[in-house]
């Protein structure tokens, strides 16, 4: 088989007007038993008396700063209800939804209201209580009977984490605050909030990080401190607990690696200064390593504050054995080739994390991780960069957006500067494997060992470790030792999304997005250890002379995947940054050993492989080259998923018309062939903790892909797609959505902002599959019009292979001859 370009596509796509086809129809919302009156009386009490308590201490101690012109409210449900949160928010009415959360199966919700608008609050209860609708049911009924109680807000009504994580009495935390905007700017509302705080000495952290309607800073006090002030309290939407982050050929003599070092030197070819690179932030790099030297110049290496410097502080030297597997992968295949070692990419460092004792000074990372790619572009402003960080903190987000995991989906969206960004994650690793003796694989994995922050960001890829690595040379560990992972399966301190809440996984991205090799460990009884045989090669530079070391774990898997995407980008230079991460995440499969870990072919059991394992391990040759037997065509496009008509409303879709080798198809009749499409975009993010229901989605937009059903017409496609396209008379067309031939199927692959999924049947079938539809679904530029932002337009790649396992048929050629067809490959 020969090594081909992949096939761009241009100008294939039909612009079509997009209305949602499926299903209506409201879910019955549930309402304890009131009685009308009293209700009434009690809420409209309990707002007059929230209002008398703010107003007699605003008047106690008369501010010398800008007053809050209105009240922070907590509403509670009762247990077991749901408060009624898409009526709560009435920004025209001065009313605005700040966060939501569950306190032992009660919902609380808080909200600020402007004072002059409190009457306005107050009216909608007077309505509920003397005023009926045309169907005789009382106005409000919905809101005002969903509310069991509302009061003054309290620090603790603000806490979004875990509640196990509230601080004690008088015990002082550093608290990640996270502030309204209204209409204010963000640098406006942090300067006030920062001013009132150090009035009242709270330490405030000088850096802040912004999204649509907050702002997120630290701030170091006790909850009793932090709740004296009701002015204070009405800047602030959320609280959660700031993050603390872990700071975390062997047997040759120095000599004698230096030789092996030297050799492979002496065959390296550099790259140019402007080829693709792999960005770290990290601990810093030790770049006199003489493998490393080469292709990181020194100007490349930098620091989030220059005083930290540049080199590698850590005592295991994480960075410097990043930027070994980054540059080379593994170094004991490089010791074993021979030839030239053509180096295509080049490395960047910007050291993340400062020197000890600063390495434990809580910070808002995603401030700190924003500044940090700022400065390699900054630098290098035209690289294509993949940046690479294996720096994480805990799970206990669970899946759900952090401040840190959100400006990350932010940065890569390109908000911050227009550019937008690829970037790889560590999952994070699991620390039971040795100091647990409870640990059982991969039971704990699975239950227990949630993706770390902020590797849950929809726009990053997200990577975990699986292994290879199974024999067992080393002497110290002949005796009844065996791996605990068998080959092609989870590494063992690999963390997986299967840990969090199913009602998390139903609504938020596959995690991890791909896995790498991130090696092994041993068990032998009750013990368990490392073992260098299970390890990657690596460099480093100790003061003895030594330059190689060993490295493991989700870091080196996630050094490897970022070395694959910049090796990807040096064969094709013009990609977009969604497009990169779609192809490798495209050219990934699942081991069989990650098959027979969960053989169910059912759609739930394809789910819970996903999550462990994501789309599988990449394959770099499957990246770069199509096959005369396996074509890839890549079309990079924008649509506007949203407008304004009366009101917001969906506005269009793309219909593909994909160049296929229809002939060939039909001549194969019977023979199974496979496609295979991915739709990779980037969202942007409003992270704020509102329960994310219809007004409140954290992602900007949506977007899905439909194929063509073998049996449809091209009319029919559309309807099935769109109701825009829908008879006026006929209505809803009879074909549906047919998931038989796909691995995944159109629910399952919803998650996030990256979808996947193979089709798999017969040639003959495959022929007339020839249309792909592109369109939006719904989000935040949608349901929030107030910040203006539904007329954006969106981005997205979509890839699309087909292949055969018959190495003797050309499927790409008859493609490659046809008009909107280009190939740009750079050998």
């Amino acid at each position: 088989m020969s090594d081909l370009s992949h096939l761009r596509l241009e100008n294939t796509a039909e612009s079509l007007a997009y209305t949602y086809a499926g299903g209506g129809g409201n879910r019955d919302f549930r309402l304890p038993p009131r009685d009308r009156a009293p209700h009434a009386q009690k809420l409209i009490g309990e707002i007059n008396t929230a209002r008398s308590e703010i107003d007699t201490l605003r008047a106690a101690h008369p501010p010398e700063y800008e007053e809050i012109d209105g009240y922070s409210l907590t509403l509670r449900s009762d247990p077991g209800f749901d408060l009624r949160l898409e009526s709560v928010e009435r920004l025209r009415e001065g009313v605005e939804l700040l966060s939501v959360r569950k306190e032992e199966n009660v919902t609380l919700a808080t909200v600020f209201v402007r004072r002059d608008k409190l009457v306005g609050f107050l009216r909608l209860i007077q309505s509920y209580n003397s005023e009926n609708t045309k169907y005789d049911k009382p106005k409000n009924q919905k809101l005002v009977e969903s509310i069991a109680s509302i009061q003054n807000v309290i620090v603790r009504d603000l806490w979004q984490d875990d509640s196990a994580l509230f601080p004690r009495t008088g015990q002082a935390i550093w608290w990640e605050v996270w502030l309204r905007l209204g209409t204010e700017t963000a640098q406006r509302v942090c300067d006030h909030f920062t001013e009132l705080a150090q009035s009242l000495g709270i330490e405030v952290n000088q850096h802040h990080v912004a999204f649509p309607e907050r702002a997120v800073l630290l701030a170091r006090a006790s909850a009793d401190r932090l709740g004296q002030s009701a002015d204070l309290l009405a800047y602030i939407a959320e609280l959660r607990n700031a993050k603390e982050l872990p700071t975390g050929y062997l047997n040759l003599r120095a000599c004698d690696q230096r030789d092996f070092v030297a050799e492979a030197v002496s065959r390296l070819v550099i790259p140019g200064l402007d080829a693709p690179a792999v960005c770290l932030l990290d601990t810093g790099v030790n770049r006199e390593h003489p493998l490393l030297a080469p292709v990181l110049a020194q100007a490349d290496t930098q620091a989030v504050d220059p005083q930290w410097g540049s080199a590698d502080h850590d005592p295991d030297q994480h960075g410097t054995g990043m930027a070994g597997i980054a540059s080379y992968g593994n170094l004991t295949e490089v010791f074993i080739s021979n030839g030239r070692l053509q180096q295509r990419h080049r490395l960047e460092s910007i050291k993340l994390l400062p020197p000890p004792p600063g390495a434990n000074a809580p910070a808002v990372y995603g401030w700190v991780t924003q500044q940090a790619v700022a400065k390699a572009e900054i630098q290098a402003p035209t690289h294509n960069r993949a940046i690479c960080m294996a720096v994480t903190a805990d799970d206990r987000d669970q899946g759900l957006p952090s401040s840190w995991s959100a400006a990350v989906d932010q940065m890569c969206a390109g908000e911050l500067d227009g550019i937008p960004k690829l970037m790889f994650i560590s999952a994070g690793n699991y620390d039971a494997v040795l100091n647990d003796p409870a640990y059982t694989y991969p039971d704990s994995n699975l239950r227990h060992a949630g993706i770390q922050d902020p590797a849950q960001a929809w726009n990053a890829i997200t990577v975990g470790g699986y292994t290879d690595r199974v024999i067992i040379e080393a002497p110290d560990f002949q005796q009844g030792w065996q791996p605990i992972a068998p080959a092609g399966d989870l590494s063992p301190a690999s963390r997986t999304s299967q840990a969090w809440p199913l009602e998390n996984q139903k609504g938020w991205p596959i995690k991890p997005d791909i896995v790498m090799e991130g090696g092994n460990y041993i068990t032998k009884g009750t013990q368990k250890d490392r073992c260098a045989d299970h390890m990657l090669l690596t460099t480093a530079v100790r003061a003895t002379g030594e330059l190689l070391s060993t490295m493991a774990d989700t870091s080196a898997a996630t050094a490897g995947a970022a070395r694959l995407a910049a090796i990807l980008w040096s064969h094709y230079p013009s990609l977009r940054p969604e497009t990169v991460r779609a192809i490798l995440i495209h050219s990934a499969r699942w081991t069989p050993a990650m098959a027979e870990r969960f053989p169910d072919t059912t759609k739930t059991s394809i789910q819970k492989r996903l999550r462990c394992y994501g789309y599988g391990v990449p394959n770099l040759r499957r990246a770069i080259y199509s096959a005369e037997n396996a074509a890839t065509l890549i079309y990079e496009g924008e649509l506007q998923p949203f407008h304004r008509d009366v009101g917001v409303k969906t506005n269009e879709m793309h219909l593909h018309q994909i160049p296929w080798p229809t002939e060939v198809l039909q001549q194969l009749g019977e023979a199974r062939v496979a496609m295979h499409i991915t739709l990779s975009y980037f969202i942007n993010p409003s992270p704020g903790r509102k329960g994310w229901g219809n007004k409140h989605r954290f992602q900007s937009h949506g977007l899905r892909f439909a194929v063509i059903h073998p049996v449809e017409t091209v009319d029919e496609f559309k309807r099935r797609v769109s109701r825009a396209m829908w008879d006026e008379q006929e209505g809803r067309p009879d074909n549906v959505q047919d998931d038989r031939n796909w691995t995944i199927g159109s629910k399952g692959r919803t998650h996030g902002s990256i979808h996947s999924d193979w089709w798999n049947g017969t040639a003959s079938e495959l022929a007339r599959c020839y249309r792909i539809a592109v369109y939006p679904v719904t989000g935040w530029w949608r349901e929030r019009p107030h910040l203006n932002q539904f007329n954006r337009m969106a981005r997205y790649s979509l890839v699309i292979s087909i292949e055969t396992p018959d190495t003797q048929v050309d499927l790409y050629t008859p493609i490659a001859n046809q008009a909107l067809v280009t190939t740009e490959l750079v050998e």
